[in-house]
């Protein structure tokens, strides 16, 4: 199984992001996936999280900034990111679930950096 990250980069504070996380080698439609964040205080705190059924849980921070979907069709979990503040910061992880966990933690993806300058 592969996850391959993708969308980061370098945006000012207020500007916007889309990333993509697509899988290989398993299908994940059954399954949670979802988005963590690694920087250097923290070594990988969950982001957003999307169920099999669309259901969706963020953290606190991100509620009303940033979306997280899913296209089963494509084994692909997205992240939408908007309004971004310099505490977004950080490596943005994907992460697939093998099983019937909430909160994927099965596989993981090389991670894809966004940095938000203010």
């Amino acid at each position: 199984v592969v996850l391959v990250e993708s969308g980061g980069g370098t945006v000012q504070a207020g500007g916007s992001l889309r990333l993509s996380c697509t899988a290989s080698g398993r299908d994940f439609s059954s399954n949670a996936m979802g988005w963590y964040r690694r920087t250097p205080a923290q070594e990988r705190d969950v982001v957003a999280v999307i169920s099999a059924d669309g259901s969706t849980t963020y953290v606190d921070a991100v509620k009303g900034r940033f979306t997280i979907s899913r296209d089963n069709a494509k084994n692909t979990v997205y992240l939408e990111m908007n309004n971004l503040k310099p505490e977004d910061t950080g490596v943005y992880i994907c992460a697939a679930d093998a099983g019937g966990s909430l909160y994927p933690d099965d596989y993981w993806g090389q991670g894809t950096q966004v940095t938000v300058s203010s």
